[in-house]
């Protein structure tokens, strides 16, 4: 395994565990010191598909779900462990729930919902973007379940607070 800081091919393995479908290690380079984190995944063939909205196929690309978490996630108190985790979940799930044909409405379905329960801000974030609202309406629906998960809605806190009602005299 090539380092990814020094770029040597001289490594050893310092803790390895199973992460779902994966197997996670831990190694240390032996020339530069550094420690970083490989997964092992076994090939299955055949290879997933994920059907697009036009109904395209395309060949499931792991990257891609990664991409949307990390641009989620950006900025937000999750650890790179924890995004690597959410998605391992992801994968296991969708992995469990389909055989060869995965629909991308699924794959978007499952990070909002991994996001929802993980931060709010980044399921914002994510929603956003693959939503694609028309216009703040759709978003305000997407958001008030958790506003009113909260303890009520924006609008139910600031009730008789709202300046320009005056103060009633």
């Amino acid at each position: 395994m090539e380092c990814p800081f020094c770029h040597q091919d001289n490594d050893k393995v310092v803790d390895s565990r199973a992460s779902g479908a994966a197997i996670r290690r831990r190694r240390e380079c032996l020339a530069c010191g550094r420690r970083y984190t490989t997964y092992e995944r076994a090939e299955s063939e055949p290879r997933l598909r994920v059907v697009k909205k036009d109904g395209t196929r395309e060949a499931y690309d792991r990257s891609k779900i990664r991409r949307g978490l990390v641009l989620a996630l950006h900025k937000r108190p999750v650890s790179t462990g924890r995004l690597d985790e959410i998605l391992q979940e992801i994968e296991d799930e969708l992995t469990a729930k389909y055989d060869l044909e995965i629909p991308s409405r699924a794959i978007g379905d499952l990070v909002m919902e991994k996001l929802r329960k993980e931060d709010q801000v980044a399921f914002v974030r994510f929603a956003s973007v693959y939503r694609n609202f028309k216009d703040i309406s759709e978003f305000v629906q997407e958001v008030q379940p958790m506003l009113t998960q909260r303890g009520g809605s924006a609008t139910e806190k600031g009730k008789g607070a709202d300046p320009r009602q005056g103060s009633g005299g």
